[in-house]
């Protein structure tokens, strides 16, 4: 059974860290394609993050260049984002989502976690 339980989220203040999990279970964590999207209020989802499969290059929105970093433990099966320099407008729900091919390419697998909220206030 396929799952992404993300964790981490919270209150933090303007400037602040918090460093979000996603924890999978039910696949093969380094084969998948893994993101972190969020989703604020009133908007649509946004991609935040992403890591490929193979060679686990990452890519990231402009609006968190340089400010958040996603990494990967292919032995604990988890994705992590580090988010520093917080500010308000990062403030969503952020929703970890892994992507991967089986029957040689002609099925794709596409899972989402719950999402865990972030809070950037004073």
């Amino acid at each position: 059974q396929v799952q992404l339980v993300e964790s981490g989220g919270g209150l933090v203040q303007p400037g602040g860290s918090l460093r979000l999990s996603c924890a999978a279970s039910g696949f093969t964590v380094g084969r998948a394609a893994m993101s972190w999207y969020r989703q604020a209020p009133g908007h649509e989802r946004e991609l935040v993050a992403s890591i490929t499969s193979v060679g686990g290059s990452t890519n990231y929105a402009d609006s968190v260049e340089g400010r958040f970093t996603l990494s990967r433990d292919n032995a604990k099966k988890t994705m992590y984002l580090q988010m520093n320099s917080l500010k308000p407008e990062d403030t969503a729900v952020y929703y970890c989502n892994a992507v991967w091919y089986t029957d040689y390419g002609r099925e794709r697998n596409n899972y989402w976690g719950q999402g865990t909220q972030v809070t950037v206030s004073s």
